[in-house]
């Protein structure tokens, strides 16, 4: 029997590329994907749930996967305001992960960010700190939080302009970062996903967390 692995925040760049990547090796099987609105892209055999946020964890609970992966993010300009930022890249995250744990699952892989921590200054990383240490609390057999730097790739209806200045600059910057800086160079979002996809049916073995050089030892 196929183990039954679930995505939640598929529609984002990583989201998007690792959906791809699974139905690419496995044709989908076993893949259950959960979003607020239709997608439209190829699933093989994997299943489709679009579902109110408020029904996440019912549909979590009655799914019972093994696997969760949350791909969920967004940025405060997108979302409108810090509270709405917090709304997805912590309590929603927050959310899936009880729901997930309460239904079984064993492990759980969530995208994160370069420097969160809970006590940072930033809002932003330390919205993302407060997001890892939810996820902590939990205690899955395995926990594996990804932390890329610098994503490269195309988003879909998504146009962020300081991001793009950024991965304009990034061939220079990144020959600059060294050592423990290194973690702040640029990644591909293709290598991320890939990272992702080579952790599932990993060791149940504790929580593990990978910034840049540890997700392309994955790939």
């Amino acid at each position: 029997m196929v183990e039954k692995i679930l995505i939640v925040g598929g529609t984002g760049l990583i989201g998007n590329l690792l959906i791809k990547e699974l139905v690419k090796r496995a044709g989908g099987k076993g893949l259950h994907l959960l979003f607020r609105r239709p997608y439209r892209e190829d699933v093989g055999a994997g299943k489709v749930h679009v579902q109110l946020q408020e029904n996440w964890p019912a549909t979590i609970k009655k799914l019972k996967p093994k696997t969760v992966i949350s791909c969920l993010g967004t940025t405060i300009k997108k979302a409108g305001s810090q509270e709405a930022f917090a709304a997805v890249d912590r309590d929603l995250v927050a959310s899936v992960a009880k729901a997930a744990k309460k239904a079984g699952a064993r492990h759980f892989l969530s995208v994160s960010s370069t420097m969160a921590d809970s006590s940072a200054s930033s809002f932003y990383l330390k919205t993302k700190g407060e997001a890892e240490d939810v996820l902590q609390e939990h205690n899955f057999d395995r926990l594996d939080i990804i932390r890329p730097g610098l994503l490269r790739g195309d988003r879909t209806n998504d146009f962020r302009v300081g991001e793009r200045l950024a991965i304009a600059a990034s061939p220079v910057m990144d020959i600059l970062l060294h050592g423990k800086f290194r973690r702040y160079r640029s990644i591909h979002a293709e290598n991320v996903a890939t990272a992702i996809a080579n952790l599932i049916g990993a060791d149940p073995n504790g929580a593990h967390i990978h910034e840049n050089d540890q997700i392309m030892d994955l790939v």
